[in-house]
């Protein structure tokens, strides 16, 4: 423990630093108001933005492509692996594209950058990543830097800066104003509280899944964030396979899955779904199912285990939610004898493909 003070490993160590990422985030875009505003003036037709990433990176696009089309806005996502082979052609001068990386080096993103850089008429670029010296920073029209710091395990500080940068370039694109600094304070608070007591609430979280063999994470619009980042940070730090699925798409077919050996964890943290998705917890415990509900507010069907995040702006909303699943996460590697944060196959920085 001597080089991580009170923490046990690299992972948890990460885990309870997020709310300070956030804060550093925050302070990052109000450095770099000047390159968020040439971000937006680069997107001629509002309607062409186009989010491209891999893995977290690309997870965190989700609340700025919710808010956009909130505000009639349609941008897209496209993993950058299907834009290089199969979309590509499809971006011209009038698109801006922007290329989430936390490292900048990720193979797929930056052969993206690289091929367009190459094309006499490209559609501009904007880049979000951890620090700006990088492959990807430098093929970028605008640069902008999360400056989320140092990271060794799988991505927790990373995304949460993620999210924070992306929703400055969504506020920027709708002509709105930077969020003022009480809207990364009250996330960065939240943060905090759900992170007092980490060992215990994994320990807590851990019981509630048990030995089920078999794990559904739920979202919905920016919650998508959350959920899918959630299924990702449990296949990668602790070896299980967790599905991450639209929370309607639950009802066409895996429903079926429903049953004691399953367990939901459910990110009911949108408003405009917030029954429906109240809705599916109380139906899946009825199925005999173990259903966690994430939420603002903590409500939860009777039978079901909560976790109220207090009340968060939606484009950082799920920098908070997704602290249970990534305490769970934790507790999960601890429990099958793994070292927490480290890799045995994979890497922090995928740079092939």
């Amino acid at each position: 423990m001597s080089s991580l003070g009170k923490f046990p490993d690299t992972l948890l160590a990460e885990i309870a630093g997020q709310p300070q990422a956030i804060l550093r985030a925050a302070a990052a875009a109000v450095d770099q108001r000047d390159p968020i505003a040439r971000v937006a003036a680069l997107a001629g037709d509002p309607g062409r933005v186009v989010f491209t990433g891999m893995g977290s990176s690309y997870f965190a696009a989700y609340p700025a492509v919710t808010a956009l089309a909130r505000r009639g806005i349609l941008a897209s996502m496209i993993d950058a692996a299907e834009l290089l082979h199969f979309r590509l052609d499809a971006l011209d001068p009038g698109t801006l594209l922007i290329c989430v990386s936390q490292s900048g080096e990720s193979a797929e993103t930056v052969r993206v950058a690289e091929t367009l850089a190459g094309r006499g008429a490209r559609p501009a670029i904007a880049t979000v990543t951890n620090g700006t010296a990088n492959s990807l920073a430098a093929l970028a029209d605008v640069a902008l830097d999360t400056r989320a710091g140092v990271e060794l395990g799988p991505s927790t500080q990373t995304f949460a800066g993620s999210l924070v940068l992306l929703d400055e370039v969504a506020r920027a694109l709708v002509g709105d104003p930077p969020a003022p600094a009480a809207v990364t304070e009250q996330a960065a608070a939240a943060a905090e509280r759900l992170l007092i007591a980490p060992a215990q609430d994994a320990a807590r979280l851990q019981r509630w899944l048990g030995d089920r063999p078999a794990m559904a994470l739920l979202g919905r619009g920016g919650s998508r964030a959350c959920s899918e980042m959630a299924a990702l940070t449990l296949k990668e730090a602790a070896r299980i396979p967790a599905e991450a699925l639209q929370s309607a798409q639950f009802r066409h077919g895996p429903l079926e899955l429903a049953g004691p050996e399953l367990a939901v964890a459910i990110v009911a943290c949108e408003r405009a779904t917030h029954a429906l998705d109240l809705g599916l917890a109380a139906e899946l415990v009825t199925a005999g199912a173990a259903v966690l509900v994430i939420s603002p507010d903590g409500e939860a069907p009777t039978g079901a285990l909560s976790v109220a995040t207090g009340p968060v702006e939606d484009g950082l909303s799920s920098a908070v939610s997704i602290i249970p699943l990534q305490l769970l996460s934790w507790a999960l590697a601890r429990s099958r004898g793994l070292e927490p944060g480290t890799y045995t196959v994979a890497t922090k920085v995928t740079t092939r493909e």
